[in-house]
């Protein structure tokens, strides 16, 4: 089975807009570092997500701990420390792929040849594999929930579904 470690951002993220189970759908199951549990559940309690988040731990998010912590504290020097251990546990756990919002963040798992993707990305495999139909309504309610993305990403988005719409009906003719 493909280990598939999450940050913070993403868990939270698809809870606000009730898609957190998506994530099982696409991968059986997630891993987090104890630092991204503690900042969602323990630090997080009452935030929205939170209990969501704590109860997908007690069923198919496995909660690891690291062994590299030297590794993680370096890391902390310009990352967060969930941030730090969810590249540091990639690194361990030879992950096939990494959630990962935060720019700077994804650049140290891209520099350490770990793959990377964020909750935009969850939510466009999501909708390539027929899992959600309108990616952009989920993606405005995102931002109404406060989740920043980027507008080119959002038209990129509409184009690629535009296109797939267009080639969808040629087919059909």
């Amino acid at each position: 089975m493909p280990v598939i470690i999450s940050n913070a951002s993403p868990l939270i993220g698809l809870c606000q807009v009730d898609l957190l189970n998506i994530l099982k759908e696409l991968w059986m199951g997630i891993v987090i570092p104890h630092a991204v549990y503690k900042e969602v559940v323990i630090e997080g309690a009452g935030k929205p997500g939170s209990k969501m988040i704590d109860q997908a731990c007690q069923d198919w998010i496995k909660v690891v701990a690291i062994n590299n912590r030297q590794e993680a504290e370096v890391l902390r020097a310009v990352l967060d420390e969930g941030e730090a251990e969810v590249i540091t546990l990639g690194q361990e756990l030879n992950s096939e792929l990494l959630l990962l919002d935060n720019k700077e963040p994804r650049l140290f798992a891209k520099g350490v040849n770990l793959r990377v993707i964020g909750t935009i990305g969850v939510i466009k495999l999501a909708w390539q594999r027929g899992l959600v139909k309108d990616p952009i309504s989920i993606l405005h309610r995102l931002l109404q929930n406060g989740f920043w993305i980027d507008k080119d990403i959002i038209e990129r988005i509409k184009a690629e579904i535009l296109e797939k719409s267009a080639s969808f009906i040629n087919d059909q003719k």
